[in-house]
Formats: C-alpha cells, sequence, structure tokens
C-alpha cells in the first residue's frame, strides 16, 4: 500500500497510527514551579481526541534554568513526572502515542511570556540566571539577562540533567522522547557559530559544535529503553546568509552523525538570532530543508511550515518528502485537524471517538 497521511508508521516498537504529529507549542501555562497543571490535561488531550498519531509537549525543561518562562513546563523531578502522567495516560487513552520535548532555553531564559513583551525577569521577581555557550555573544537590545557561560562541570552537568529528565519522562508514561535543539535555545547555541565562539572542545570546528548535541543525544538514548525512539528537533538554517552562522550542509551533516541514534530529525528553522531573514511564509515554506535532510543523510524526517490543508499534508506522505507532517498553528485553530483530514481524504479505518460519532 503506498504510504499516505493515514498510513501506520512504526518506530523501533512503538506504531504510530497515522502521520500527523502535534507540534510542540509552549502555553505558558504553569504555576512558577513548572508542573503540569489541568490546562495541559485539556490542550493536549484534545489534540490527541482530535485524531493526531502522535501529541507532544511543549518545550518541557530539563532543569529549573532551562525553562524559557517561570511559566514553562518541567521533567526534573518525580513530582514533575507525576504531574504529567495524568497527560500521558489520557492521549494513549485515545489512541495516540504521547511524546515529550527534552529542553533547554539557554540564553532566552529568565523571560516573561510572549503576550507580556517577552522581556528579561530580574532575579528578584522570580527569574534566574541563563545558561550559554559564550555570554559575549549577545544580539537583543532588551535587557541582557544575568548569564553563566558553561564551563566544564556545567555541561557535564547539564547531560546528566537531559539523561535524568528522560528518566522521569519513561516514569510519566510518554512513548517518544525528544531533543530540542532548534529555535535558538541552548544546545542551538552551540551548534551555530553565530553565537558560540568558544575556544575549547565545544567550539570552533563543526565536529566542536556538534559535540553537545551528540552528547546530549548519546545521554537520552541511553536512558530510554531499546525499543522506544528518539527525535532530535533543529533548526536547519539559522537563516543568516551574511554571516557565518548554522546552515543547510550544516544541518545534512548532522543529521547523518546521528542517524544511527535518532529515529526522526524533526525540521524546523531559525530563532537564534533578531537579524534572520525568514523567506515569505507559506505552504510548505520550511519542507524542502527537510526533504533534503532525508535524501541526503537517509533519516527520516518530520516536516513542519505552512502545513495547513489536508490534501497538502497527504501530500508530503505521498510523495517521501517527510515520514511525519507536524502542525502546529493549525492545531491551535482546528484540534480536530485529523479526523477533519480523514474525512476530506475518504481515509478508511479512521473513526471518530464514540462519545462525537452523532455528530458525524
Amino acid at each position: 500500500m503506498t504510504d499516505h497521511l493515514f498510513s501506520p508508521r512504526s518506530f523501533r516498537e512503538t506504531t504510530v497510527p497515522n502521520r500527523v504529529m502535534v507540534s510542540p507549542m509552549c502555553q505558558y501555562s504553569c504555576e512558577p514551579d513548572g508542573l503540569a497543571t489541568d490546562w495541559h490535561l485539556v490542550h493536549l488531550g484534545s489534540r490527541a481526541v482530535g485524531g493526531a498519531g502522535i501529541v507532544m509537549t511543549e518545550a518541557t525543561a530539563v532543569e529549573p534554568r532551562g525553562r524559557i518562562t517561570p511559566n514553562d513546563l518541567g521533567i526534573w523531578s518525580d513530582e514533575h513526572a507525576d504531574a504529567l502522567a495524568p497527560v500521558a495516560e489520557f492521549v494513549r487513552g485515545q489512541g495516540a502515542v504521547p511524546a515529550i520535548q527534552l529542553a533547554h532555553a539557554g540564553r532566552k531564559g529568565s523571560k516573561t511570556p510572549p503576550s507580556e513583551g517577552s522581556e528579561t525577569v530580574a532575579r528578584d521577581e522570580g527569574g534566574y540566571e541563563a545558561l550559554t555557550p559564550s555570554a559575549d555573544v549577545w544580539p537583543y537590545d532588551r535587557p541582557k539577562p544575568a548569564l553563566t557561560e558553561m564551563d566544564r562541570d556545567d555541561i557535564e552537568t547539564l547531560v546528566g540533567d537531559f539523561a535524568r529528565a528522560a528518566e522521569h519522562a519513561l516514569d510519566a508514561g510518554f512513548e517518544i522522547a525528544e531533543v530540542h535543539a532548534a529555535h535558538g535555545y541552548l544546545l542551538h547555541e552551540f551548534l551555530s557559530p553565530a553565537a558560540n565562539d568558544r575556544e575549547d572542545e565545544y567550539g570552533g570546528s563543526f565536529e566542536n559544535r556538534t559535540r553537545l548535541v551528540r552528547e546530549v543525544v548519546d545521554a537520552v538514548r541511553e536512558a530510554w529503553p531499546d525499543d522506544k525512539p528518539v527525535f532530535v528537533r533543529i533548526s536547519a538554517t539559522d537563516w543568516l546568509p551574511d554571516r557565518e552562522s548554522w546552515t543547510v550542509d550544516d544541518s545534512v551533516r548532522l543529521a547523518d552523525r546521528l542517524a544511527d541514534r535518532v529515529d526522526l530529525v524533526d525540521v524546523s528553522a531559525g530563532g537564534l538570532h533578531p537579524d534572520q531573514q525568514i523567506p515569505s511564509p507559506g505552504p510548505n515554506y520550511q519542507v524542502p530543508y527537510a526533504e533534503r535532510i532525508r535524501e541526503e543523510a537517509g533519516v527520516p524526517v518530520g516536516a513542519v511550515g505552512g502545513i495547513v490543508e489536508p490534501a497538502q499534508a497527504d501530500a508530503l506522505i505521498r510523495n517521501e518528502r517527510a515520514d511525519l507532517a507536524i502542525l502546529g498553528r493549525e492545531h491551535l485553530r482546528d484540534p480536530y485537524f485529523a479526523l477533519r483530514a480523514a474525512q476530506e481524504l475518504d481515509a478508511e479505518d479512521v473513526e471518530w471517538p464514540v462519545q462525537y460519532r452523532r455528530a458525524v
């Protein structure tokens, strides 16, 4: 049978019922403790009821300073795992695969939510120091947070934080762990020469700048069961053509290096620098990055960016441009995108929840 949007796909021993994934999207809805709330249960649960094959949490911090804002999710303790366990259980109960994105905000941490201007939160107002590979590389005009340039001990601690977060996520019942190395957050900062001017083994050459991402992926892979998949999200390009930066060529090389350790590369772009030159957003505007990585690195990929229509998402799979169609904003507009898509595409064997069938 030809692959299509509603064909199942196995990653290791985890079978995803269809190729629709809910993209990680920050909700800024925790109290300043990183614990999941009823909002997360209803928000993520609704997308599972809506038929998505994979429902992934927002960026979930591996330690307190890893939150973008004090209102972001965390997964650094048993208490955080206990708070997220009902979410994973409900998502699984609807036939979807519960997934979690493990993240560290780096220099973009200790901010107010975007609705409040993304301003730096002072330490005496609940803020925290932000970790960075290079404290002097700061492109923003807004007040600079308290930055800690990471030394070897900090890096070793960080790798351990990701591994322990993976263990907590497993205890919570998640089946896919994604390492967040995109959008200008800490791991992406190490990757890009536009944010990393270190002179040690974590800076300079491609080999050195990618070292931390490879170490974190290794640590998560070791902590995660062999029969469950690990994904990694990257920004394929910094969109900084006029300066030394992270490029699509670099992303292909990194994906090739990770191909034996990760089960899918979730391909996004940008987010590192305010001078980025974003192409005019339109349908599939980031898909060519995913397509190239899939072809040249030989690794499964998820595509994002301007995917809004069922036929469009289906074509990505049918034409072998991507292995997953990952939708963010469209899932905010329509939690039931996948069920609507199944109707429009006349997909067989896709059923609405019994509670809702009277409306079909």
